[in-house]
């Protein structure tokens, strides 16, 4: 999928078709995410890939807005360590993750994790070191809906020189 093309049709998908998301397209993926560009090139980003059911329906209790990650067949969770620019580094790495998803034909919707009150007893649940943040849960998967583009127009939102 051409680059302009992905980003100006992508949209958050939140209901997901009950089919399983092959490991090599869940790897391709996240291999996207790793590949985002981070201050000073340190790469404090990791990930898990969540397949197991269980697992991402106590992740979608946890959440506040997240409920529908029960029913995705992935949920890629995103952490950093705390470097100076953790929240920016993982934010990369997550509009490539979400970018990469469309690419293949899949639907994600990005899910807060830092600042939430649920950050840290999703890292605990999953077993990641205490020097690591949870950046963001990106739930997907092959999607059954089709969302409306974005009502915000360029002119809406384009300010030359000043505000």
């Amino acid at each position: 999928m051409e680059a302009i093309k992905a980003l100006k049709s992508r949209r958050s998908k939140r209901k997901f078709l009950p089919k399983r998301v092959p490991r090599k397209v869940i790897k391709d993926i996240i291999d996207c995410g790793r590949l985002a560009p981070s201050a000073v090139n340190i790469q404090p980003v990791e990930f898990i890939a969540v397949t197991k059911k269980k697992i991402r329906k106590k992740i979608a209790e946890m959440t506040d807005r997240g409920r529908f990650i029960a029913k995705a067949p992935v949920c890629i969770a995103v952490f950093s360590r705390q470097t100076k620019h953790y929240l920016e580094d993982g934010c990369a790495a997550s509009e490539n993750i979400l970018l990469a998803a469309h690419a293949h034909g899949l639907g994600a919707c990005w899910v807060a994790g830092d600042k939430k009150s649920y950050a840290v007893k999703v890292r605990q649940l999953l077993g990641v070191p205490r020097h690591f943040k949870l950046i963001t849960l990106i739930p997907l998967g092959y999607s059954e809906e089709d969302p409306q583009p974005a009502k915000r127009k360029l002119k809406d939102v384009l300010h030359w020189e000043k505000y």
